[in-house]
């Protein structure tokens, strides 16, 4: 056999064992990552049969009559009130100058802004943070554990689903005692929030649960680390 022609088998040799190890390596990083994987698919699947029939519409129907800029608004307006879990964990952090930031962005924007309404804030080059207790933990250095599906809540994992109990003290609903208003409110909450990712759904191509988890993890990975994150390969 010609020397070229060996010399080519040897590099294909080469790649296929690269590309078998990268499997390999890859089939046991989401082992490790989803090592609940069987009933993860069973939540996705309720989830997102849930979605479908329910959320997914009625976010449609938010879009379709609400006005761009009323739909902003009230989209700045609960954002606002999530400014205040942002600048609870900046302060956990021990973020002095994202703590300042996201007081100053809550001030301007529920005064000038009008409870938020307006996000007066951002035009002042007062950038909005992004921040929660589950981050919070991964910066005091625990690990985030095994991913997850929560029922109704979608994607987390241990330590993010853990995050989420003291960071829902901080938000209104706890202290709304008149239910009606309280339900109004977060359902309203919860469809402008499914309604902002109608447009970011069209992305998901192959299998969409694997899609899903790869994109939160590498999500949570990124803000948990403020976007220090070493490259694998």
């Amino acid at each position: 056999m010609p020397k070229i022609a060996t010399d080519w088998i040897v590099v294909l040799k080469a790649c296929l064992v690269t590309a078998i190890a990268m499997l390999g390596s890859a089939a046991v990083q989401a082992a490790e990552e989803d090592p609940w994987e069987g009933v993860n698919r069973m939540v996705f699947r309720f989830n997102d049969t849930v979605d479908t029939y329910t959320l997914k519409p009625l976010a449609k129907g938010y879009q379709k009559v609400t006005p761009d800029f009323l739909e902003d608004g009230i989209g700045n307006m609960f954002g606002n009130l999530g400014d205040v879990v942002v600048l609870t964990n900046d302060l956990l952090q021990g973020k002095v100058r994202d703590a300042g930031i996201d007081t100053s962005r809550i001030l301007f924007n529920t005064t000038f802004g009008l409870l938020g309404f307006f996000d007066v804030a951002s035009r002042m080059g007062l950038q909005k943070n992004d921040e929660d207790f589950g981050q919070t933990l991964g910066a005091w250095g625990l690990g985030s554990g095994p991913y997850v599906v929560l029922p109704l809540l979608g994607p987390s994992s241990v330590r993010d689903a853990f995050g989420r109990v003291p960071d829902a003290f901080l938000e209104p609903y706890p202290y709304m005692d008149h239910v009606p208003t309280r339900n109004v409110t977060r359902a309203v909450d919860v469809v402008d929030l499914r309604a902002g990712l109608l447009s970011a759904e069209r992305m998901i191509t192959g299998d969409k649960y694997i899609f899903v988890r790869n994109a939160y993890l590498q999500n949570r990975e990124f803000r948990t680390l403020d976007g220090q994150v070493e490259d694998d390969f």
